[in-house]
Formats: structure tokens, sequence, C-alpha cells
């Protein structure tokens, strides 16, 4: 058998986006339960810490330093966030990544969160992608819609110019 250039390339290709992806989902999970902790263990469940404000700016001083600016006090409030909006662990997809999770948390509703996650899966959509679906107010369309489908088929078709290669 004949090693090919192009097969070798395709699964080295096909490995780096799966090594990628699970990093991502990996970093996921730890926002996850970052916000977990918070909001459990330092809020006791309620809406807000005793101490209020101070929480994540105390958090974030402690973190940011070693960790980076992914640790800023805007950044461990959408940890809580995160967790609060999205509170099964093992209901978190792995083929989602943080910046579509953190696009998903600015929905209002369950229903919409869980359309765009099914639709952002089944068409791979990119963070770009799925952004201008939520802009262009597809969910909405596709409910007012006597013809799903063909709203379903021009979503699919549409990309950002960005999107394009």
């Amino acid at each position: 058998m004949i090693v090919k250039g192009a097969d070798l390339k395709s699964d080295t290709s096909q490995s780096k986006d799966n090594a990628i992806r699970a990093v991502d989902h990996q970093r996921t999970l730890m926002y996850w339960h970052i916000g977990k902790r918070i909001f459990e263990e330092e809020q006791q469940g309620k809406d807000r810490a005793d101490y209020g404000k101070y929480l994540t700016k105390y958090l974030a001083k402690a973190l940011e330093p070693e960790f980076g600016s992914g640790f800023s006090r805007r950044q461990i409030e959408l940890f809580r966030q995160f967790y609060r909006v999205f509170p099964i662990a093992n209901a978190l997809r792995s083929q989602l990544s943080w910046t579509q999770y953190r696009l998903l948390m600015r929905l209002d509703l369950d229903e919409q969160r869980e359309f765009y996650m099914a639709e952002t899966i089944k068409n791979n959509w990119t963070s770009r992608q799925l952004e201008r679906q939520v802009f262009i107010n597809l969910y909405e369309r596709l409910l007012l819609s006597n013809d799903k489908e063909s709203v379903l088929a021009v979503a699919k078709k549409e990309k950002m110019p960005s999107d394009a290669k």
C-alpha cells in the first residue's frame, strides 16, 4: 500500500482539529466548574454573595496575575452566569466553543438556546455564523414562517463575508 501525502495531510488536519476541540471543551468545563463553585459554595445558591460585588473582584485579583486576562473580573462574572444558564455539566456539548456559549448565554429563552445549539452542531457553524443567525433572528423567523424548510435552507446558505474562503 502506498501512503498518499493528501491522506496524511487530511488525517493530520483532522487530528489537530479534534485536539483543539478537546482542549476548548476542557476549558469550557473549567469555566463551568468555576461558575458552579462561585454560585454554590461562595454564594450558597443565592443570586449574589452576602458580600456582593467584591467576590468577583477578589477572585480576579487572586487569579489574573497567575493565569492572565482570561480571569478578569468580567470573565469571572461570565463563568458564574455560564453555570446559571447551563446548570448541568453533562448537557454541555463538546462541539460548541466557549465563544459560542458566550453568544448563547445572551439569549433569553431556553428554547431559543436549544434551537441555536442544535443548529450550530448540525450545520457546523463557526462563532461568526452563529452570531449572524442570532442577529438575523433565525429562530423567530422560523416560528413565524409557514415554510420552515425554506427559511432553514436560506440560513444554511447565509455566510458572513469573512466566513467565505
